[in-house]
């Protein structure tokens, strides 16, 4: 309770079994629907109530009885969380049961799986539940999807630290604690995140988020860029001439990051600078949290890059490649367009595009897949065979 008078230690006491029985109040309720299905609050706006018939209308989905087209529905929920004012949908068989047991008033399913459907769950046949799903969830909660002042700040924080040559739009926000330096460029509509560092020269474009903690150097970016709090970008890379007589003798990283417009970066995410070119991230990419990208990558357009990924100095990736999580790719390779890889592979070779790889060390699927199958057979025979006992 921490030293203070006994007066002062129960008015603590007291306080604290306040704050106790409010939590176990809140823990009581099961998910995130309470009695009569209401949703719980949540961080996130309550959304007005629409109609199954609005619905079906934003969403192209048939409502399959027309007579339930007056329902109002107040939120969205999963097929385990929801009560009878929320919308949820269904595509994946491995949730069946949940489907089965659901308390949903109306479900967004595919013809194929209509008949799953308990009888008093309103179905909403569409192609593409969970596409259509994210439709209306854009629709009803516009405001996630940006990141906006975790402080409710509207202007400049008095605590923020900006140099007198920095330029800042009108209509651009900046949170306490915030320190942006000289002949700093800022677009309207940009978000400076609250303990974020924006080093000299830095060009920020419109309508962007800075992520709070998030250091930026040596850095152009252009507009509709996402960056989640904690990012580095701009720091040096990693490049050093190695176990020479001098030790290892550091290169100076003399080159930039450039960030096209409506990139997303995720939290934790750290871009070296390149070293003679530029370390480029091309636009509509999205990248998960925790990326390590090196000095001079260049990355195409609207690739998708999962959580903890590493890419090595030099790599060249093309346009619509997607890495899955935990993937590491050698240095100096090249990615072809349209290039997928297996979460956790560990890339040696450079992939031609369209490829499908995966693996340690990757190779095109298929034969990733029959070397798989080749080695378990190969086990599962020597397991068979009594002359292979006490072998090594």
């Amino acid at each position: 309770m921490g030293a203070g008078s006994r007066e002062e230690n129960a008015s603590r006491r007291e306080e604290s079994l306040v704050l106790i029985s409010q939590n176990q109040a809140v823990s009581s309720i099961t998910g995130r629907t309470a009695t009569g299905g209401m949703a719980q609050p949540t961080f996130f706006e309550q959304p007005p109530s629409s109609t199954l018939a609005d619905i079906a209308a934003l969403t192209k989905a048939q409502l399959v009885d027309t007579s339930r087209g007056r329902l109002q529905i107040r939120g969205l929920a999963s097929l385990d969380e929801a009560g009878p004012m929320h919308l949820t949908f269904f595509d994946n068989l491995k949730y069946a049961d949940q489907l089965a047991s659901t308390k949903a008033g109306a479900c967004l399913v595919s013809k194929r799986f209509e008949a799953r459907v308990p009888p008093d769950v309103a179905v909403l046949r569409t192609d593409h539940p969970f596409r259509e799903f994210v439709k209306v969830a854009r629709k009803l909660h516009g405001e996630a999807l940006r990141p906006q002042s975790w402080v409710g700040n509207t202007g400049i924080a008095a605590s923020a630290v900006i140099d007198p040559t920095a330029h800042l739009e009108d209509g651009v926000i900046v949170d306490p604690l915030a320190v942006i330096g000289p002949n700093v460029a800022i677009g309207a509509g940009t978000i400076v995140g609250a303990g974020a560092l924006i080093a000299a020269n830095v060009r920020i474009g419109r309508d962007c988020s800075v992520g709070a903690r998030s250091s930026i150097q040596c850095t152009l970016i252009g507009n509709n860029v996402l960056i989640h709090p904690g990012c580095s970008i701009g720091q040096d890379g990693y490049g050093f001439v190695f176990f020479g007589p001098e030790g290892h003798l550091k290169v100076p990283q003399t080159g930039r990051v450039l960030i096209q417009n409506d990139v997303e970066i995720g939290a934790g995410t750290t871009i070296d600078r390149g070293s003679l070119r530029d370390t480029v991230i091309g636009e509509g990419t999205k990248i998960d949290n925790q990326v390590q990208i090196g000095h001079n990558v260049t990355i195409g357009r609207h690739c998708l890059l999962a959580a903890q990924i590493g890419l090595a100095g030099s790599l060249t990736i093309g346009d619509n490649v997607a890495l899955g999580a935990k993937v590491g790719i050698n240095n100096h390779l090249h990615i072809g367009d349209g290039a997928q890889v297996t979460a956790m592979s560990a890339v040696k070779d450079d992939i031609p595009a369209g490829g499908r790889w995966g693996g340690h060390f990757a190779k095109p699927t298929r034969q990733w897949f029959r070397e798989i199958v080749a080695v378990e057979r190969l086990v599962r025979d020597s397991a068979a065979d009594p002359s292979g006992e006490g072998r090594e």
